[in-house]
């Protein structure tokens, strides 16, 4: 892991203003910022849904969105934050990517780096080492 840099905690504030302008108790409690390869950033929240597995999270939304806006240029780097939820302590923090977000992180961009938390200070990884043994179709 290597320490956040200034580009870093602007993807961090990107996406705490992007789950600070839409949160809505159980509906948007995450929010996702991504850079791309090309030096756009990409912002998005979570959709949850009264049926569970048709909720898609904030990071799927973001890559989603840079794919629609202009090609797939792919991921430099990507972060997710949680809001608390009412009378819950705490402010809005990095959160990890779920297990299905990091399968998709891989599979658009196999380099793509991740802010993850690690105590009070989040710090970086490679989605290659959240993700070791990924799964990959045929016998590559």
């Amino acid at each position: 892991m290597s320490k956040l840099t200034d580009k870093d905690q602007e993807l961090i504030d990107a996406a705490t203003a992007a789950i600070k302008q839409r949160y809505r108790n159980d509906w948007q409690e995450v929010g996702s910022a991504m850079r791309t390869r090309d030096g756009r950033v990409i912002t998005g929240v979570n959709l949850d849904a009264y049926v569970g597995r048709g909720a898609v999270c904030a990071e799927a939304i973001c890559i989603g969105t840079a794919l629609t806006a202009k090609g797939d240029q792919g991921i430099d780097t990507i972060v997710a934050v949680r809001h608390p939820k009412p009378g819950e302590k705490g402010d809005i923090a990095v959160v990890s990517p779920c297990g299905a977000c990091r399968e998709l992180i891989h599979d658009y961009d196999a380099k793509a780096r991740v802010i993850v938390p690690n105590g009070k200070t989040p710090e970086v990884t490679t989605i290659g080492e959240l993700l070791p043994n990924k799964y990959r179709r045929g016998m590559t």
